[in-house]
């Protein structure tokens, strides 16, 4: 009978257990992609059994008690956690930004992000993705602190200016830039949607690249097929409209005619017009903006490939068609396995840019006319032709339609960049590698001036049809051999050591040629020794370098590097330069005494310094050469020599330049908080540079002033750049539907001139006015790189009898004898009782002195949201787009102008002619142009996967966006983050042309 019970009591348990168990099965799938995930890890939470997903992301569980959780984990995806309620559960993974920057590309391999020592920022497709950019530079803008982009023109296809910690050269301060390894000089060859990530590099550690990384490196990944998995194709594509960010708030007809009695002239208007031409209105326009973007990739068991198609179609907002640009690429990328232990890789980049230009900034520009054109001109005159600017004085002014019209200019571009690597492994712990790199470019532009009149004296006349093209063709090669050595001792000791070498060389050349009236009048090829960028250049470098790199217990890191440089830019003398860099770092959240830290998840601090060389200038500099017009110096005078009898100096060469050095240093440290919930990085630095190779002022006896002369080139200079840096970020799940995050980041920096060696004292560029002469900008010790140097004011003269009383008070019996009523007072800083030269000082600069992003996004079921923004503070920027000439129009702030005494104490009188006001540089014409600007704000809606069931489709979603919504600024011309990206002379504004503010919808598509 006992045993009876004993059965049943046993049956029953039985049944009991097995009703609360089930069979779980499913499919495990990246969240946004829909791609299926193989090989994901899957784990009944506190026990040891688990699974794995096969090739197509299915997985099955047996005897899984119900109400128990299943974690499942894969490398670049955030842990997830399901309970087990139903047999089937299918699971979408969300990458993991703590994941996705675990490995870190470092340059000639990669690291994880716990063991980085330097200071590298990571940004990811999905950041990219969110922007939207036309270009990459867009794409880094507020999302990487210490980077700042500006941008000399707005207009469709112009490229921007990269600074990576501020200004540390008077010369080339951009980056090195490398897509999968391979440089690249014009991002525009690259579709942004092609990228994976962007790595930039911003401390000495990117001194393992040597002299072309001293101003930082940006290191860009693009995307590729994975092995293993099935054939993908991915279409994103947008389209939208553009119009201008801005107008310029100028005079309008009745408010211009006052002005000009005012300023004396009673002859022009009896009669106050009450119509005009807004000139502004004339010249922009809506213009469209399309991209369409398709990619396929997949694998097999040892091949990977992905492949790429993309086309970008930009007409600009001045003259639209006039100024479009369209850029097609096509992208192949191919790795496979020869051997276990032998791996080829292959990428492929083609890349063909059409853009059709207009003047677009600057004296004689489109814009340039239209600012400054009289509103009382109307646009056609009584026959239906474009009117005419008759004011002979203005002779580079012209009706700016008619100059739309008979524009004729177009740019191409063929760019071919391939890649071709191997990476042998032997011996377990060596990997030797080969990259060899190569670059193509083909650029054809040509011109068509027609005949034109565009009034009396206009230098845009042309009495002859004329044609201009030009040709260049550049190749460049760079191939690498290196070796690795990664051992692991005693559990302990992770030790990798590398050992390379590097070589590359560019070449160019430059063909032109010119017709009038259909005949050729100048054939020829350009060969102009071998200055870079122009005529003939062959420029090489050659580089040997080793990299250390240890851990122990993964708490105590080293790296340091040495690296070799050997460039033709410099003599026998100092052709090769010794460069090393050292970083370290510690990771004390690994101590024990931190184990039981619930607040702080992580915390490394780590320190790097270096050394970097650059040789950013012309070629062949420590050469003298004799290619002068005959203009040569003797016994203190200056002769002509007759050009068939003899040769005279040239270029003056230097033997004894040496390499610009960069000695940088940072310390900060990376912690995270609250479950990874909130990051924090923080990082002090300084770059100095010393030996800066500039071509200083000398005596123009010794021959640079001659034609076809030029300064010799010398180490004259030290300039430093010190700032901190800080970046903040928040990301949570709140539930299942609800995700948050935000980013804030903020840079400062403080750049000053430490020393320059010239008869001067000083290095000046910059020009103030038309044909003034006058230089705004300087680089002189003790003030920030390019700093505006003129007179400062102290309101305005109110009477004649002030005037007066400040001349009979000078020592000459002058104070300023040319100054009236109403004109600007200049400051005499020195003291000595008159106003010269010697009274210009410090009156702003371009350099902010702190940028600002933020970002945040958050997604609730199917919608999602991001909006990012930008803030550069303390910038100043030099107001020059103004013709300062009587019948050029004015700016509405001349409506507060002086128009008697006490009427006003900052504008000045209206003046006819030559005056104090606008033929001297003083800080009237230098404005704040600080500003905070809305980047981007994209509006997103996934369709549900389960709607999309028997389509092919693994992801739709529909988005809108938004691209520089508005911007808050006192700036009133257009653009204040503009500039010419010239260290001495940025931020002088001949009418740049504005960055467009953008509406997009678009489509992501996966199937």
């Amino acid at each position: 009978m006992r045993k009876k019970i004993s059965l049943l009591i046993f049956m029953f348990i039985s049944f009991w257990a097995t009703a609360q168990t089930i069979n779980v099965k499913g499919i495990v799938k990246d969240a946004i992609t829909g791609d299926v995930l193989p090989g994901v890890s899957i784990t009944i939470k506190g026990t040891t059994t688990g699974t794995q997903t096969d090739f197509d992301g299915l997985y099955s569980l047996s005897n899984v008690e119900k109400g128990a959780t299943l974690v499942f984990n894969y490398l670049g995806y955030a842990q997830k956690e399901v309970t087990v309620n139903q047999q089937t559960i299918n699971v979408g993974l969300d990458g993991s930004a703590e994941s996705l920057d675990e490995i870190v590309v470092v340059g000639y391999g990669t690291q994880r992000k716990k063991e980085v020592t330097g200071a590298v920022t990571v940004i990811d497709a999905e950041a990219i993705e969110r922007l939207n950019p036309t270009r990459v530079e867009q794409a880094l803008q507020g999302q990487v602190a210490g980077v700042n982009i500006t941008s000399a023109s707005g207009s469709p296809g112009s490229s921007s200016n990269i600074r990576i910690r501020g200004v540390s050269t008077n010369g080339d301060s951009s980056p090195l830039i490398l897509v999968d390894g391979n440089v690249i000089v014009d991002l525009s060859v690259l579709n942004p949607n092609d990228i994976k990530s962007i790595n930039v590099l911003k401390d000495a550690t990117a001194g393992i690249y040597g002299v072309r990384a001293a101003n930082g490196v940006v290191l860009i990944t693009t995307k590729s097929g994975r092995k293993e998995s099935e054939l993908k194709f991915q279409l994103d594509a947008w389209t939208g409209i553009q119009s201008t960010s801005k107008k310029i708030d100028l005079l309008n007809a009745r408010d211009f005619a006052l002005y000009v009695n005012d300023a004396g002239d009673k002859t022009r208007f009896f009669v106050y017009p009450n119509k005009g031409t807004d000139w502004q209105d004339e010249v922009f326009d809506q213009a469209m903006i399309s991209s369409v973007n398709f990619s396929a990739s997949g694998g097999t068991k040892k091949a990977a490939y992905t492949f790429g198609v993309s086309r970008l179609d930009q007409d600009g907002i001045v003259g639209v068609g006039k100024s479009n640009f369209t850029r097609t690429t096509a992208r192949i990328g191919f790795n496979y396995d020869i051997l276990d232990n032998l791996k080829l890789s292959t990428t492929g980049l083609f890349t063909n840019s059409e853009k059709n230009n207009l003047p677009e900034g600057g004296i004689g520009s489109v814009l340039y006319s239209a600012v400054n054109v009289n509103p009382d001109l109307a646009i056609r005159d009584e026959n239906g032709n474009f009117s005419t600017v008759d004011d002979i004085s203005q002779i580079e002014i012209i009706n700016p339609l008619a100059q739309i019209a008979n524009n004729n200019n177009t740019t191409r571009i063929d760019r071919y960049s391939a890649t071709i690597g191997l990476d042998y492994t032997f011996l377990k712990n060596f990997t030797a590698s080969s990259k060899f790199q190569i670059n193509h470019a083909t650029v054809l532009y040509d011109s068509f001036s027609p005949i034109a009149d565009y009034g009396p004296g206009k230098s845009a006349n042309r009495l002859q049809e004329f044609t201009t093209d030009f040709s260049d063709i550049y190749d460049d090669y760079t191939w690498d051999n290196y070796i690795n050595y990664t051992n692991i001792f005693n559990d302990d000791h992770d030790l990798t050591v590398l050992l390379g070498t590097s070589i590359f060389k560019t070449t160019g050349e430059q063909f032109y040629g010119s017709s009038q009236d259909g005949t050729l009048v100048q054939p020829r090829v350009i060969d102009f020794d071998i200055a870079r960028g122009v005529g003939f250049f062959d420029s090489r470098l050659s580089s040997i370098f080793t990299r250390l790199q240890y851990s122990y217990k993964g708490k105590y890191l080293l790296s340091a590097v040495l690296r070799r440089d050997g460039s033709t830019s410099f003599g026998p003398n100092n052709k090769f330069g010794y460069f090393p860099s050292a970083s370290v770092g510690w990771n004390v959240s690994d101590e024990p005494f931190f184990e039981d830290n619930k607040v702080i998840n992580s915390l490394k601090i780590r320190a790097s310094y270096g050394v970097i060389g650059n040789d950013k200038i012309p070629g062949g500099a420590f050469v003298s050469l004799l290619n002068g017009e005959g203009v040569y110096a003797s016994n203190n005078e200056v002769t002509q020599e007759d050009l068939l009898f003899g040769v005279a100096i040239g270029k003056i060469g230097n033997p004894d330049i040496r390499w610009e050095k960069q000695k940088s240093a940072n310390i900060g440290f990376d912690a995270s908080f609250l479950d990874r919930k909130v990051k924090i990085s923080m990082d002090a630095f300084s770059k100095r540079t010393e030996d800066l190779l500039i071509a200083p002022q000398v005596s123009g006896l010794i021959g640079p002033y001659a034609p076809g002369a030029s300064t010799p080139v010398k180490n004259a200079g030290t300039v430093e750049n010190k700032g901190f840096e800080f970046k903040i970020d928040y990301n949570d799940s709140f539930s299942e539907d609800f995700k948050f995050n935000m980013s804030f980041n903020f840079t400062t920096i403080d750049n000053e001139v430490l020393f320059v060696s010239s008869d001067s004292g000083f290095e000046q560029g910059g020009d103030f006015g038309v044909g003034l002469g006058i230089f705004t900008s300087r680089m002189e010790a003790g003030f920030p790189m390019g700093y505006f140097h003129g007179f400062k004011t102290d309101g305005l003269y109110q009477t004649q009898a002030e005037i007066d009383a400040l001349n009979a008070s000078s020592p000459n019996g002058i104070y300023h004898n040319t100054a009236g009523p109403g004109d600007l007072k200049f400051v005499d800083t020195n003291g000595d009782g008159e106003i010269t030269d010697a009274d210009k000082a410090y009156i702003g600069d371009p350099i902010a002195d702190l940028t600002m992003g933020f970002n945040i996004g958050f997604s609730y079921k199917n919608f999602d949201f991001s909006a990012n923004a930008f803030a550069s503070i303390g910038n100043d920027m030099v107001r020059d787009y103004e013709r300062k000439d009587l019948y050029a129009n004015r700016g509405t702030y001349m409506l507060d102008r002086w128009q008697g005494t006490g009427t006003s104490n900052t504008v000045p009188r209206a003046f006819a002619g030559a005056s104090i006001n606008t033929d001297n540089f003083s800080d009237f014409f230098v404005e704040d142009a600080s500003f905070v600007r809305l980047q981007n704000i994209q509006v997103g809606y996934t369709i549900q996967p389960s709607s999309l069931a028997g389509s092919g489709i693994s992801k739709l979603r529909i988005y809108l966006t938004g691209n520089n919504l508005f911007t808050i600024t006192d700036y009133t011309g257009y653009d204040p983050s503009a500039s010419s990206g010239s260290p001495i002379g940025a931020g002088v504004d001949k009418g740049f042309y504005p960055v467009a503010s953008s509406y997009l919808l678009g489509v992501n598509l996966n199937f």
